[in-house]
């Protein structure tokens, strides 16, 4: 399996990191890609991707992006976008974000967010790298950035839980849709988009630390968990959680070029 997301770098995992990645190889993880969610976080992403190259049995691969979530979207200027452009020149660093938009905490003026996401899709556009994108309760004006994007543009909906004018630009434009451990919670009434993406965009996702699925529910997420959502995905789909996870992890090999990390 590939946990697609995680926010491996997070001080949640400082005391016990190595017996987090452990378990999750333990679990048959073979990579996880270490989401940033500004400047140094991406740093540190970076650093453990070049700590974890490769798979061993102690650890899986580790691969890192670079960007600022729209939280922190108020701190983007000059001397972030400048930072940001040297994490993601680095042939180490796979993916652009995550960035996107949430209206529901609006932790960030949303007109700054609008700005700071549509520089990151250009510049996922540019690079030829894949652009992680957080969306909640922001639809119509997700949808119409990621429409407007320029062309090129590839990604990932990660932990989906848009409504479909997000899914249907995102699938228009060519973009994959990750699930996460929020499928397996009770109130989760979102099979109708499980149906809507097509097998060869599906990816798994932990969102580590954060949305630990059922039977954790409550804990801290750790990578190792992701295999909780292969298996409801896979029962969502109609299959097997070794066919799910053999497909997800081709698809995330795939999108994020993990082959090239060797």
């Amino acid at each position: 399996m590939i946990d697609s997301h995680c926010h491996l770098a997070d001080p949640a995992f400082d005391s016990d990191r190595a017996d987090v990645l452990l378990r999750a190889r333990t679990a048959g993880v073979e990579t996880v890609v270490c989401v940033a969610d500004g400047v140094e976080a991406s740093q540190r992403c970076l650093e453990l991707a070049e700590s974890h190259r490769a798979v061993t049995d102690a650890a899986p691969q580790l691969a890192a992006t670079a960007g600022l979530h729209p939280h922190h979207a108020a701190d983007f200027d000059d001397a972030t976008a400048s930072a940001l452009e040297r994490l993601l020149s680095d042939p180490r660093v796979v993916a652009v974000g995550e960035t996107g938009l949430d209206y529901h905490y609006d932790r960030s003026p949303r007109e700054t967010q609008r700005a700071a996401f549509a520089w990151h899709l250009a510049q996922a556009a540019a690079l030829g790298k894949p652009v992680i994108v957080h969306a909640r309760e922001a639809d119509d004006d997700t949808a119409h950035l990621l429409m407007e994007a320029p062309a090129g543009l590839t990604g990932v909906l990660h932990c989906f839980s848009a409504g479909r004018p997000v899914l249907e630009a995102a699938l228009a434009r060519g973009l994959c849709v990750s699930w996460s451990g929020m499928i397996t919670f009770r109130n989760w009434d979102a099979e109708w988009a499980v149906e809507a993406v097509p097998g060869d965009r599906l990816l798994i996702e932990t969102d580590a630390p954060y949305l630990a699925p059922v039977p954790h529910r409550g804990k801290r997420n750790e990578p190792a968990f992701v295999a909780a959502t292969a298996a409801r995905l896979a029962e969502l789909r109609g299959t097997t959680p070794e066919l799910v996870a053999e497909l997800t992890a081709a698809n995330a090999r795939r999108l994020f070029r993990l082959g090239s990390l060797d």
